[in-house]
């Protein structure tokens, strides 16, 4: 979910979240607009394949899938905030530099990040490029949006909450498909979904709403998440504390900061936490290392009895929170493929979570298999490694279907 920290300029995230503001704030009654672009931004063009795989490997990531250059872009585009007030978000699209016209698409969400420069259409590094370079050098069009209060848009990013993941998500669809068309290429209409650790509930979020209709174009084509947090309060929250630290401390200050500010779980920060400053943390601009000193490495020390409570037996409007997030594999039948990736040895987003999510597809009627990607350490962590390989495996797989 989270990656290891590093240096961030943070002062670039918020001038430019700012100057995108003022340039270009949707008007109030204008969610009709959503998916409507704002502004487009031509990033890096990878000419040849070759350029790509320098990419990939500098990343970590895998090329046996490269066959392409690719042209990389950012959009600012029209959406909601969680209350359904109009707002601007931004997300990277990719495309392969040949290939066919009418391209099929891949949608990634990323996984967790609490600084905005760190989201894909920014391009800090390589990490956050490296799933939608994989999918445009393979000839598809990739769409990784980089959420609410991410990137360009407005913050701040309210954290594991699939309402406005999956609709951050859809409408960068739509402003990919006018996109795209400006440049004589065609989107296919079903949409191939993946996307890692917090991004796998966003994936099957945005599945859920392609399968029931949400858009007037877009339907869901396949379904490929990899080592998402499926059922958060049973497979999640149980494990925090036992976590190697910033991802124990990190996690759960994210999560109560997150649903405050949505769902108002408790009236001032000292009610939950025993250190001051947590809420600041979380602002879209502070850096892995403020994060890590601020919070400490132990759980138990970071929450007090109120906060350690709500972890352990959540209740009210928390509880129906977490009910809301962990409800992305129910209530809809899949009629397209699925398959939930994990690696069997992650630290983090442990196999229950897909073995959950499995279970709810099969109360609906269908088999629905988990695969596991293997594992890799990278950055002293298997989560992280299952992005590589679960990526690796879901390029294979989307060219067979």
């Amino acid at each position: 979910m989270m990656r290891h920290t590093r240096i961030i300029v943070g002062i670039l995230a918020g001038a430019l979240a700012a100057g995108a503001v003022a340039v270009a704030a949707p008007a109030a009654g204008e969610t009709r607009e959503s998916g409507r672009i704002v502004a487009v931004q031509p990033l890096r063009s990878l000419t040849t394949k070759e350029d790509v795989a320098r990419e990939l490997t500098a990343a970590e990531f895998k090329v046996d899938e490269v066959r392409y250059g690719v042209d990389t872009y950012q959009l600012v585009y029209r959406t909601v905030d969680p209350a359904g007030r109009p707002t601007i978000a931004s997300g990277l699209v990719a495309l392969p530099r040949g290939g066919a016209r009418e391209l099929r698409v891949v949608s990634y969400t990323h996984g967790t990040e609490i600084n905005r420069t760190d989201a894909p259409s920014m391009w800090r590094d390589g990490w956050a490029v490296a799933p939608a370079l994989t999918y445009a050098s393979a000839g598809f069009a990739a769409v990784a949006p980089d959420y609410l209060g991410m990137g360009i848009g407005p913050g701040p990013h309210p954290y594991l909450d699939v309402p406005s993941e999956t609709t951050a998500a859809l409408d960068l669809l739509r402003a990919a498909r006018e996109f795209t068309a400006g440049k004589g290429r065609a989107l296919e209409r079903k949409v191939l979904v993946t996307g890692f650790s917090q991004g796998g509930t966003a994936a099957t979020g945005l599945a859920r709403a392609l399968a029931t209709g949400a858009d007037g174009w877009f339907r869901l084509g396949a379904l490929s998440p990899i080592a998402g947090p499926y059922d958060g309060r049973r497979q999640v929250l149980p494990v925090l504390a036992s976590m190697p630290p910033p991802f124990n401390t990190g996690y759960t200050a994210y999560l109560l900061v997150s649903y405050n500010r949505l769902h108002h779980i408790y009236d001032k920060p000292s009610d939950v936490f025993e250190k001051e400053g947590v809420e600041e943390v979380f602002d879209g601009v502070h850096t892995g290392e403020e994060l890590a000193e601020t919070l400490g490495g132990s759980v138990d020390d970071l929450l007090t009895p109120r906060g350690k409570a709500l972890i352990d037996n959540p209740t009210g409007p928390f509880a129906a929170a977490l009910a809301v997030h962990d409800g992305t594999c129910t209530g809809w039948t899949p009629r397209a493929p699925v398959r939930l990736v994990v690696s069997g040895g992650d630290e983090q987003i442990v196999v229950g979570n897909a073995t959950a999510c499995r279970a709810s597809f099969a109360a609906s009627g269908v088999d629905v298999p988990v695969v596991d990607a293997g594992d890799l350490v990278y950055n002293d962590s298997k989560h992280l490694g299952a992005n590589v390989m679960g990526t690796a495996d879901t390029v294979k797989w989307f060219k067979t279907l």
